[in-house]
C-alpha cells in the first residue's frame, strides 16, 4: 500500500509504524513508476510487517534513552482454526535534543520532543485453498514538536492518523490468480504556533491555534496474473486513487485529485529460460486533465550459481505537490502554480555474486535524465526564502555503488558499501544542493550461536554536501562520520526469551547537520543569521525484551 502525501513531499510518515512490527525493509532501486505511479522515479522503500505465525508467540519491550526518552511496545500472534491474528501496540515519548546550533534570543523552545502512540492489527482468513482474505488496521496519535531558531515559544503538530486495508486473493486454477485490494488513509493534524515578541520579554503572539491541515487518501487496485501457456506470465492491472486535502496553515485550499491507471506487463517464466527472467510493462495514467504513459523493462540472468547480472530501465514521472504549487508560508520557499511535472528516463544495472561461501559482492551503475526537475531557487531577490521552479535544461544523474559482505568466521560478519553520485544540470559543473557526491558505510557483527551475547559496530561517512543559503551563498555542511555501537545479552542462556539490549548512537558525539538555513536576526528587517539543523547527539538506548 503506497503511503504518500500530496500536500508535501517532505512529510515522511516514518513514525507511523512501530519499528518492533517491521519484519524487513526492501529497497527497490531504479524507476518503479510502472506499479507505484508518481513519486517512485528513483525507487521504492517497501516496509514489510511481521507475518502471521504457525504457533502463538509474542513479546513485550520496555526501555529508554538519554535524551529523556521512554519506549514500550508489545505484540502477539496466534491462530484459531483458519483464522490468523497479529496485534501490537507501541508508545514512545522524549524531551528531545537541542535542534539547532544557533538561536536568536527570542526562541525559548529549543528541543524537538515527541509523544507517539501507535496500535493496530492484522487478520487473515483462508476461506478455502483458492480464496484468502486479509484485513489490516493501524492508528497513530502523535504530538511532535517543531521548534524554530527564532521567535518560537510553542510549536507542534498534533496528529490523528488511521490506515486500513482489505485484500482478497483468489486462485481459481493454476492458470489464473486475481488480487484485489482497497485501502483508506486519513491524516488529521492541528498545528499550534505561539511566538515570543523580540525585545518584549513575556509578550507572545498566537500565530496558529490548533489550525487544521490534513488529507484523506483512498483507492483500490486489482491485478490479474494469467499463465495461459508455458514460458510467459501476463499481468493486467487497474489502479484508482482519490486524494483530497487542505492546509489552513499554508493556506492551501481544499483540493481533490483522482488518478486512474491501467497496467500491462509480460514476464518470462522458468519454462522459457531456467536461469534468466525478463519483463516488459507499460502504465497509462490519467490525473485530472493530465495524462502520461510510462514503460519499464527488467531482466536478471544467472550464468552460474555464483554470478548474476540484473538491470531495470524505464520512464517515470513526479507530480508537483500542493506545497510546491500553492505554499505561501513566509518561513519557506513559496509555491509556483506554473510548475510542470518532472519526467525522467532511468537505468540501473548490476553485476554480482559469490566468491566461495563467504564473500558476496555487487557493483551497480545508475543513470537518470530528468526534464523539469522541481527544485527551490534561493537566488531571486523577491523571494529571500526561495521559490519552487522547474530547473532549466536537462538534469543528469550518474553514479555507481559497490557493496560487499564477508563472513570472516561463522560468528563474525562484515559488510560495506560505497556510493558515488553525480547530479548536475546539463552543462554545469556544480552538484545539486543537498546531494552528497560520496557516501560510504560499513559494519561488523559478532553473534556467536553458542554464546548468549552479541556485539556490533557500524559507521557511515557522508562526503561534501552543499546548500545555497539565503544571504550566505553556497555552504558545505557535509564531510562527517557517524559511528554506532550495540550489544545484546540473553539473561536466560539458551532459552533466549529475555534479552537486554544497549545501543550507543553517534558514539563519537559528532556534531553533524541534516541541512543549513538562515533567518532574520531579532529586531532586524534585513540582517540574517545562518544555522544548522543538528542530527542526534551521542545517545544511549537501553531496553529489555521478554519473549514468549
Amino acid at each position: 500500500m503506497r503511503i504518500n502525501n500530496r500536500l508535501y513531499t517532505s512529510t515522511s510518515p516514518t513514525d507511523t509504524l512501530p519499528a518492533s512490527m517491521i519484519e524487513r525493509i526492501e529497497v527497490l532501486k531504479g524507476g518503479q513508476g510502472l506499479l507505484y505511479g508518481s513519486q517512485a522515479a528513483a525507487g521504492v522503500i517497501n516496509i514489510v510487517t511481521r507475518p502471521y505465525a504457525e504457533a502463538t508467540d509474542g513479546g513485550i519491550t520496555a526501555g529508554g534513552h538519554t535524551n529523556g526518552g521512554l519506549h514500550a511496545d508489545g505484540y502477539v500472534r496466534t491462530n484459531i482454526g483458519p483464522h490468523r491474528f497479529v496485534a501490537w501496540a507501541s508508545k514512545d515519548k522524549a524531551d528531545g535534543y537541542t535542534t539547532y546550533d544557533v538561536f536568536q534570543p527570542s526562541t525559548t523552545a529549543r528541543k524537538r520532543g515527541y509523544d507517539i502512540l501507535s496500535f493496530g492489527g492484522k487478520y487473515g482468513l483462508e476461506v478455502n485453498k483458492a480464496l484468502s482474505l486479509n484485513l489490516y488496521y493501524q492508528h497513530t496519535d502523535a504530538r511532535v514538536d517543531n521548534p524554530g531558531a527564532r521567535l518560537v515559544k510553542v510549536k507542534f503538530n498534533d496528529r490523528d492518523e488511521d490506515i486500513a486495508s482489505v485484500s482478497l486473493d483468489w486462485k481459481p486454477n493454476a492458470a489464473a490468480h486475481l488480487s484485489v485490494k482497497g485501502y483508506y488513509h486519513d491524516w488529521d493534524t492541528v498545528y499550534t504556533t505561539i511566538n515570543n515578541v523580540p525585545g518584549q520579554p513575556g509578550q507572545t503572539v498566537v500565530v496558529d491555534d490548533k489550525t487544521y491541515w490534513g488529507y484523506e487518501d483512498f483507492g483500490v487496485s486489482a491485478l490479474a496474473r494469467l499463465n495461459v501457456h508455458k514460458g510467459f506470465e501476463y499481468q493486467l492491472g487497474y489502479d484508482f486513487q482519490n486524494f483530497n486535502g487542505r492546509d489552513d496553515v499554508l493556506l492551501i485550499a481544499q483540493r481533490t485529485e483522482k488518478v486512474h491507471a491501467l497496467i500491462g506487463q509480460v514476464l518470462t517464466t522458468d519454462d522459457l529460460i531456467r536461469n534468466a527472467r525478463f519483463s516488459a510493462g507499460v502504465r497509462y495514467n490519467k490525473t485530472g486533465g493530465a495524462e502520461s504513459t510510462v514503460w519499464n523493462l527488467t531482466g536478471r540472468w544467472e550464468p552460474t550459481r555464483s554470478l548474476y547480472v540484473e538491470a531495470v530501465a524505464g520512464t517515470s514521472f513526479i507530480l508537483p505537490s500542493a506545497e510546491q504549487l500553492f505554499g505561501i508560508d513566509p518561513c519557506c520557499a513559496v509555491g509556483n502554480p506554473n510548475l510542470e511535472p518532472e519526467e525522467s528516463l532511468n537505468f540501473n544495472g548490476s553485476v554480482g555474486g559469490l566468491v566461495g561461501e563467504r564473500f558476496g559482492w555487487q557493483v551497480t551503475g545508475f543513470a537518470r535524465k530528468i526534464d523539469n526537475l522541481i527544485t527551490d531557487d534561493n537566488t531571486q531577490a523577491a523571494y529571500p526564502e526561495g521559490i519552487y521552479v522547474n530547473a532549466d535544461g536537462q538534469v543528469k544523474v550518474r553514479g555507481a555503488e559497490v557493496q560487499a559482505t564477508f563472513d570472516l568466521t561463522l560468528d563474525l560478519k562484515a559488510q560495506a558499501s560505497f556510493t558515488y553520485t553525480r547530479s548536475r544540470a546539463a552543462g554545469s559543473s556544480q552538484q545539486f544542493d543537498r546531494t552528497p557526491e560520496y557516501y560510504a558505510k560499513g559494519g561488523l557483527t559478532y553473534a556467536p550461536a553458542d554464546r548468549p551475547y552479541g556485539l556490533s559496530v557500524s559507521a557511515a561517512w557522508t562526503g561534501d554536501v552543499y546548500q545555497t543559503v539565503s544571504g550566505f551563498g553556497r555552504r558545505n555542511y557535509g564531510d562527517f562520520v557517524i559511528v554506532d555501537l550495540a550489544a545484546h545479552l540473553y539473561l536466560d542462556g539458551e532459552k533466549r526469551n529475555r534479552r537486554l539490549t544497549a545501543r550507543l548512537e553517534n558514539a563519537l558525539d559528532e556534531e553533524y547537520a541534516s541541512r543549513v538555513s538562515s533567518g532574520l536576526v531579532d529586531l532586524s528587517a534585513t540582517q540574517r543569521f545562518m544555522f544548522r539543523s543538528f542530527g542526534p547527539p551521542r545517545t544511549l538506548h537501553v531496553s529489555f525484551t521478554q519473549s514468549f
